[in-house]
């Protein structure tokens, strides 16, 4: 399978998975700790998972990933914009809730995602027809 087919495919079922843990899951049921602080945390992870993905999906014209450099320059800024991001909710007007453990998933995710994008993704996808 091509690498662009594949990161399409990947963001697509983990953009349905983050719905259905945010919209389906958290708010109709109950759940009991630490499965409900893993279901808080867990669209940060999967959403950082598949940014590398989304990029190249998306934007291979402009920004080429295969280049190691590049790709641990992107998950540098996206960490340094997902963590801006979290800061801005420290402002009350947004109604939203700052966690240290949405950071620490993000990075995680992050990190994952570019052991997973230099090791199989853009080395062995990339190079199939």
């Amino acid at each position: 399978m091509p690498a662009k087919v594949f990161c399409k495919l990947s963001v697509v079922v983990g953009t349905i998975f983050i719905w259905i843990i945010k919209w389906g899951l958290r708010p109709y049921f109950d759940f009991h700790q630490p499965l409900k602080y893993v279901l808080g945390i867990a669209p940060n992870l999967i959403g950082a998972l598949l940014l590398p993905m989304g990029c190249f999906w998306l934007l291979s014209k402009y920004i080429d990933l295969t280049n190691t450099y590049s790709l641990k320059m992107f998950c540098l800024t996206a960490f340094g914009l997902l963590v801006l991001n979290e800061l801005f909710q420290l402002i009350p007007l947004f109604g939203r809730t700052f966690d240290y453990g949405d950071i620490a998933a993000s990075a995680i995710g992050l990190y994952l995602s570019y052991l997973f994008c230099t090791k199989y993704v853009f080395r062995k996808l990339a190079t199939y027809p």
